[in-house]
């Protein structure tokens, strides 16, 4: 683990001030009553200032959740078990249980930083339920929110995509709280810096063969113009505004214009109510159908986007007939609405050479 040297100097501006336990109660406040909290460490800075931070706070209250650290080793580096022995010995230091989950099993070759993404949530998934916590916390900064921001800038993201990443969200079953999004990074380093603990690097951060290393990279540039990352993470917060605006006025619509059989999965839409409404909301209101219905999704948004193109061109030139497949959906426009049902199994491929002669 390195080491920040330096330790007790003192530091100038907020951007580079230690966390005080005064803060630290208000980041982990939300949690006090709740049984268990699971806190993902990786052994970088960051999540080390999240165990550091959360075990002071903790220590500090009569009352409050069991913490449970959880380093997940991938399997792609062998310096990962070193790491993962030195979050033990701190937490142990901290009074804080310790677990090491393992991603076993073929790694793909492409795709690896999405794929073990998906693996590190499904394992701490199952360690929260193992342990009774529906909360699992991770230690993204207001850094990681302005990286995630200017990748999905740069893919074309819709204003759901950009309001990047939420400080509570749903996966795979359990909430994932993300109390430092709107902390910068340097203020978690001087926080170790000042308590003397040490922390991993991990050299794929800087891998340039990575889209997140190469937008990293790009940063102190585009600081220099004014997209920094206080300016970037105030963008995401003001999209999410946005965000959820827009999907209240899509709840209201919905009620409106749409039926919907839950138990067959479909949706009818009134091709009246559904046409008058803005495109952002007539966009939404079949995200959703399509999203309810199909079994490939989510739906993506050019693919969206193109579907609904073509719902309107069609009414716009009667007769109105439409019927397309999208994310494992049917869409259908007739005279009346446009109905979304589940898209009938796909017929396997029939061999060319017929079984007799195989």
């Amino acid at each position: 683990m390195r080491r920040q040297s330096g330790e007790g100097q003192s530091r100038a501006g907020d951007e580079d001030a230690p966390v005080s336990p005064a803060e630290a109660d208000l980041l982990f406040g939300g949690f006090r009553d709740l049984p268990a909290l699971v806190l993902a460490v990786s052994g970088g800075p960051d999540s080390v200032a999240l165990l550091w931070l959360a075990a002071r706070w903790r220590a500090a209250r009569e009352r409050g959740p069991r913490l449970i650290a959880v380093t997940v080793d991938h399997g792609l580096r062998p310096e990962a078990v070193a790491e993962a022995r030195a979050v033990r010995r701190l937490a142990k230091s901290l009074g804080v249980e310790h677990h090491v989950l393992r991603w076993r099993g073929a790694k793909p070759a492409q795709g690896i930083p999405a794929a073990a993404r998906s693996a590190r949530y499904a394992l701490l998934a199952r360690l929260a339920r193992q342990f009774g916590s529906v909360h699992v916390v991770t230690a993204h900064t207001r850094d990681d929110q302005a990286e995630t921001v200017l990748m999905r800038l740069l893919r074309g993201s819709g204003i759901a995509g950009l309001s990047a990443m939420a400080p509570h969200s749903i996966r795979d079953g359990f909430v994932l709280a993300r109390p430092f999004l709107d902390v910068p990074k340097s203020r978690l380093l001087a926080t170790l810096d000042v308590a003397g603990i040490g922390y991993a690097v991990d050299p794929t951060n800087f891998d340039l063969t990575f889209t997140r290393a190469r937008l990293r990279a790009l940063l102190p540039v585009l600081a220099r113009e004014g997209g920094d990352a206080r300016n970037l993470a105030r963008l995401a917060g003001r999209l999410s505004r946005a965000h959820l605006a827009l999907e209240q006025v899509t709840d209201a619509a919905e009620r409106a214009c749409v039926a919907v059989d839950d138990a067959a999965r479909r949706s009818f839409i009134d091709v009246a109510t559904f046409f008058a409404a803005p495109g952002e909301i007539r966009l939404r209101l079949l995200i959703r159908a399509i999203n309810r219905a199909g079994d490939e999704g989510p739906a993506e948004l050019a693919k969206a986007e193109q579907l609904l193109a073509a719902l309107e061109q069609a009414w716009a030139r009667p007769p109105a007939r439409v019927k397309q497949t999208l994310a494992g959906a049917v869409v259908s426009l007739g005279t009346k609405g446009v109905s979304v049902a589940p898209a009938p199994p796909r017929r396997a491929p029939r061999s060319a050479v017929p079984e007799n002669e195989l």
